[in-house]
């Protein structure tokens, strides 16, 4: 399997200091910045746009940048997202009428593309497009708000899925988003996870009085990552 890649979700962050906030996980040992862009349509929040990644990459971010849609419909926005300095960009099959003309949009924008899959939705669109996805994210809360709890029946999906990477031979990153804490980050890896969205766990447990108040909490997470028997 991949790497483990830590990707904190700046949905939880202060937004009054984003670019200090992406700064300080980037410089405790994260390696993704992970956006959510929820559009009070498809999810019942409304939170970021292209403007805001542009803005960080303006500010002075290199790292991945993982804009997760929570949109509907996509295609409209996936320019944007690419302009504005987007690496990833996954959307829910929900959200578009043509699944394999959205993901070939998304790397003829020159972007990896990716599928999401909500807690209850089959993953059987994956069948026909494994040849056009560099990442596969699974929900493990249903969207539209951070601070949930982990949903167990994702592990068995999280299996599923690995299965299916395998399988195909393909170098497909294992994205999990929702609940992700330090006491169940082992068990979700060793469920086949190699990408790990957390939000709250992470910019939650923070003393924003010390400077380097993210490592404690990054750190303690790769610390329980070492511990998957795989």
């Amino acid at each position: 399997m991949s790497e483990n890649l830590i990707a904190p979700s700046i949905l939880s962050a202060n937004f009054a200091k984003l670019g200090e906030e992406v700064d300080n996980i980037l410089a405790s040992g994260a390696d993704i910045v992970h956006f959510d862009v929820m559009d009070n349509h498809y999810v019942p929040n409304l939170t970021i746009g292209p403007l805001v990644c542009e803005a960080l990459r303006r500010h002075g971010v290199t790292a991945p940048i993982d804009v997760h849609l929570m949109v509907k419909p996509v295609d409209r926005i996936v320019p944007d997202f690419a302009k504005a300095g987007a690496t990833y960009i996954t959307f829910h099959p929900e959200g578009s009428e043509h699944i394999d003309r959205t993901l070939q949009l998304i790397q003829n924008e020159g972007c990896k593309s990716g599928l999401v899959f909500n807690p209850a939705t089959p993953l059987s669109h994956l069948e026909y497009v494994m040849d056009k996805v560099d990442m596969i994210l699974l929900m493990s809360v249903n969207p539209g708000f951070g601070g949930q709890s982990f949903i167990p029946a994702t592990l068995d999906k999280l299996r599923q899925v690995r299965k299916m990477i395998d399988e195909s031979g393909r170098d497909i990153r294992l994205e999990i988003d929702g609940g992700v804490k330090v006491d169940n980050i082992c068990e979700i890896r060793e469920a086949g996870a190699d990408t790990f969205v957390a939000g709250s766990a992470i910019f939650g447990a923070a003393n924003e009085a010390d400077p380097h108040h993210y490592d404690s909490i990054i750190q303690a997470m790769r610390d329980e990552l070492a511990k998957a028997d795989i």
